[in-house]
């Protein structure tokens, strides 16, 4: 049987570290030979296995299953452990080959998780040897189907910062300089009883009463209506979010929709039409009405300009990433690589996406008109387009706070089905790889759930901890040195698929080959400002060389020069 160090393995550089010291929270784990222990995480099972590492072979472990994570740890070395994942990551437990199989290594458990791995563990057939193991397993991953808790709700960590206070509503409204005399708050939704996906403060035009927004709401799908995300701090142009209308195959018109379209044109002086943007292909959303859905069309919207952006539905992203997850695991093939990525049409998507939340930005800001945002339901591709588009207008979103917020409002208040210049944005990689990883390990309360209603019924700020609370108890973990704040300037990605790259450090991060070629994200952007400061040296010698008068250190450099830093700072 081939032998391998845990270094060779799935477990992450960033992982093996975490159990070799105390917890993010402060709190010493158990690290016994059992593995590490959260507080409120309690031992279910172990058994001896075989795990079939898919980059050096088959290593003999032990593998300890508690209400948390599975966690393995090599019978044959006494290194860092070789996994350690969360229950919550496992989408897909199969049985692999049966008593009857033959073959070394051929009976056992396939395991698939969301986060692009695929473990395998094989076990000895005498016995039915895997039938407890594959039952525990099936009960702790999929609580909720054997009426067992989420491990959120039995999570006793305890941190120094309260994570779920970082969203006041009011208050972030308040920093956009609202209520004013054309936008108000209102209550409507207090009880969830409007829509019961929304949030229960909405901010809506002075001049539309709470009648009028019930009455808007029986023409607009699951009752999403048309309300605030966000206002331009300067022109007051507004960004709003909603759901498709409900026109259908027979062209229903709603005066109410209409009316209530108008009072939010007229809220914006500046232009003469509300511009609309549909995330959806054009003919995805002509379809949709055949489902009683549709689109806003001229005859019905006169002062409505509206735009198709063309992005794909969720079933169509997802079998988009699942190519993404047959080229990166488990083995990349080199020769093939830009052909294979090509084939899964995966930066196509994220072109599209940035392209749509660019036009959303640049019509606020530099087209000085209000934008509304939906799709089909208006809570997948609308919060994409809506939260893109505010990272891009809103510096304050690029800070760790701020993007926290952004995340709470149009993501987990508003509801959802659950590589950057480097000086733009205060929180690192690190921040964005462990918000990916909590949304699914159970172990915080902050994406359980669909909808704010459901997690006030279930009272999660009292009964679980904030994933927000592990992060700004920890900010230097996740604070990018370099960044500098700036928050009146809009920033523009290039869309250019070639300028695209995939984001190796989160889709190949478990391939230890391919992480040996990666730099460390710190160092990546140490060289990528030096290589800016280099540019920009050279700019200016050029520029003195150019001019009759030469620069000193107290000189004023020549006209011209000063704005280039801004022009190469325009794109991240």
């Amino acid at each position: 049987m081939a032998s391998s160090s845990a270094s060779d393995c799935d477990a992450h550089p960033v992982e093996r570290e975490s159990m070799r010291k105390v917890s993010q929270d402060g709190v010493r784990q158990d690290m016994s030979k059992s593995g590490p222990r959260l507080p409120g995480e309690s031992a279910i099972t172990d058994k001896e296995v075989i795990y079939i590492c898919p980059f050096s072979g088959p290593v003999k472990g032990r593998l300890y299953i508690t209400n948390y994570r599975l966690y393995l740890r090599s019978l044959e070395t006494d290194l860092a452990p070789i996994l350690d994942v969360p229950l919550g990551v496992i989408s897909r437990i199969e049985k692999m080959g049966g008593v009857t199989s033959r073959g070394e290594n051929s009976y056992g458990l396939d395991i698939t998780c969301k986060d692009l791995r695929n473990l395998r563990f094989a076990l000895k057939q005498e016995g039915h040897s895997r039938r407890d193991i594959f039952d525990v397993l099936t009960r702790h991953a999929f609580p909720l189907a054997y009426n067992l808790p989420l491990f959120a709700f039995v999570n006793e960590e305890k941190f120094k910062v309260d994570g779920w206070a970082i969203y006041n509503p009011v208050e972030e409204y308040r920093r956009q300089g609202l209520p004013d005399r054309h936008w108000r708050i209102s209550f409507v939704n207090q009880r969830y009883e409007l829509c019961d996906t929304y949030p229960a403060l909405l901010v809506v035009p002075y001049r539309a009463s709470d009648d009028d927004l019930r009455r808007v709401a029986t023409f607009r799908s699951r009752n999403r209506i048309p309300v605030l995300s966000w206002i331009h701090p300067e022109n007051r142009a507004a960004i709003m979010r909603c759901s498709q209308p409900l026109v259908g195959v027979g062209g229903k018109r709603s005066r109410d929709d209409e009316r209530y379209l108008d009072i939010i044109r007229e809220t914006n002086k500046q232009t003469s039409k509300l511009t609309i943007y549909d995330a959806r292909p054009g003919v995805n959303a002509v379809a949709n009405k055949a489902t009683g859905g549709g689109y806003e069309g001229e005859d019905a919207y006169p002062h409505a300009e509206l735009s198709f952006l063309d992005i794909h539905n969720i079933h169509v992203m997802r079998e988009s990433l699942r190519r993404v997850r047959d080229i990166v695991y488990p083995h990349v093939e080199e020769a093939h690589w830009l052909s294979s990525l090509e084939s899964t049409h995966w930066l196509e998507h994220i072109k599209l996406l940035l392209t749509g939340a660019i036009r959303v930005a640049d019509k606020v800001a530099s087209g000085l008109s209000s934008v509304l945002v939906h799709c089909s339901d208006g809570w997948d591709r609308t919060a994409q387009l809506t939260t893109l588009a505010m990272l891009m207008l809103d510096g304050f979103y690029r800070s760790i706070e701020g993007f926290e917020i952004l995340v709470q409002k149009e993501w987990i208040s508003f509801g959802h089905k659950f590589s950057s210049f480097p000086t733009a944005f205060e929180f690192n990689e690190c921040f964005l790889v462990a918000i990916l990883d909590h949304l699914y390990s159970c172990r915080f309360g902050t994406f359980l759930l669909n909808c704010e209603a459901a997690r006030e019924r279930q009272r999660l700020a009292e009964r679980t901890v904030s994933v927000w609370s592990l992060i700004n108890s920890n900010k230097d973990e996740f604070t990018n040195p370099f960044y500098a704040r700036e928050s009146n300037r809009v920033i523009y990605p290039v869309t250019s698929v070639r300028h695209l790259e995939l984001w190796v450090n989160y889709y190949i991060r478990w391939n230890p080959r391919i992480r040996q070629q990666q730099p460390h994200p710190m160092e990546q952007r140490y060289n990528e400002l030096l290589a800016l400061r280099d540019d920009y040296i050279k700019k200016l010698e050029e520029l003195q060389l150019a001019t009759p008068t030469k620069l000193t250190d107290s000189s004023t450099p020549p006209s011209g020069s000063a704005q280039i830093a801004p022009r190469m700072q325009t794109h991240f």
